[in-house]
């Protein structure tokens, strides 16, 4: 097996309370913990060169190899879908995603999206620690939410960038309307997120449990019954802007999953009601994997959310 396609984690302290599988879950932070439990199970992750279970309890000082296996031929046919591109190189691309394109296939979304999009532009060249589902996706963005989006070419890049994500040294900054007059002109939004206990599709902010989540904002533009903010996230949960402005009460605009009787009233008495929620991933920054320099790609907002910005202007 080529080296390229290995890992080794040394653990920096004793975790008793944490298993194998979830520790490495927090490594490799775009590995499922499905795959991760397979991996240990077939022998491909060892500790101190010996096998072990998943529910093995990580000391100072053991080192973990983790041996990727070669990736599949993917499950995901190409298709000729355009893409625009704001960077590419031999080890990544930078992607800005339209709104309404999703990013891999699932179950009612198995063709047409971001990665049938990849797999024809890089001809096979992508990725596979992410698992033929899912090929080069580093992170994601919902299916609703437009802009930059980073793709890895080969497993060295992915393992770098998922290290960067992990450990929270990118910065990622949206552009968002959200409902309502936000009272403050900067705020930060500490609140662990979890799933939500009745509703299958949503998440929510919880006091018990849950992982935990913060968002810092800055409002750019006061509208008619809106507000333009810029987002920061320094963690990468689910949904997590949407929930955050959502337990503020001042959802995102055009969220049907979240807005609830806000987001109705934002487009009464204007000509403009949103198709998506107005959610932009507008700048991303990160360590090029290969170069260790600083790189930094900017995705203009697209012409819906332009147009919500012109209709809802006092």
């Amino acid at each position: 097996m080529s080296t390229t396609r290995q890992a080794s984690v040394l653990v920096p302290a004793s975790l008793p309370q944490d298993r194998l599988d979830t520790y490495l879950r927090k490594c490799f932070p775009q590995v499922s913990r499905g795959t991760i439990q397979r991996l240990i199970e077939e022998g491909h992750i060892t500790v101190n060169g010996a096998p072990v279970k998943p529910t093995h309890h990580p000391r100072a000082g053991e080192r973990v190899d983790v041996n990727w296996p070669e990736p599949k031929a993917a499950a995901a046919l190409p298709e000729d879908i355009p893409l625009t591109l704001l960077y590419e190189d031999e080890d990544l691309l930078v992607v800005n995603k339209p709104a309404g394109l999703v990013v891999h296939p699932a179950v009612g979304n198995e063709e047409h999206t971001l990665v049938n999009a990849l797999l024809h532009h890089c001809a096979g060249r992508l990725s596979g620690i992410a698992g033929v589902a899912r090929p080069g996706i580093v992170h994601r963005l919902d299916k609703e939410t437009s802009g930059c989006l980073v793709v890895a070419k080969n497993d060295p890049a992915h393992l770098q960038l998922s290290a960067q994500f992990a450990e929270r040294t990118l910065e990622k900054i949206y552009l968002a309307i959200v409902c309502g007059e936000l009272p403050r002109d900067r705020g930060e939004i500490r609140a662990a997120i979890d799933r939500h206990p009745s509703h299958r599709k949503r998440r929510a902010v919880t006091e018990e449990g849950g992982r935990d989540a913060w968002t810092s904002f800055v409002v750019r533009e006061r509208l008619r019954g809106a507000t333009l903010v810029e987002v920061r996230l320094h963690t990468g949960r689910t949904h997590q802007i949407r929930v955050h402005f959502q337990h503020l009460g001042f959802p995102v605009a055009g969220d049907s999953l979240y807005g609830g009787r806000p987001n109705q009233r934002v487009g009464e008495g204007t000509d403009y009601i949103p198709d998506r929620q107005l959610l932009h991933a507008w700048k991303i920054s990160f360590v090029h994997p290969r170069t260790g320099e600083n790189v930094s790609f900017e995705a203009p907002p697209p012409p819906d959310f332009e147009a919500a910005l012109a209709a809802w202007r006092p």
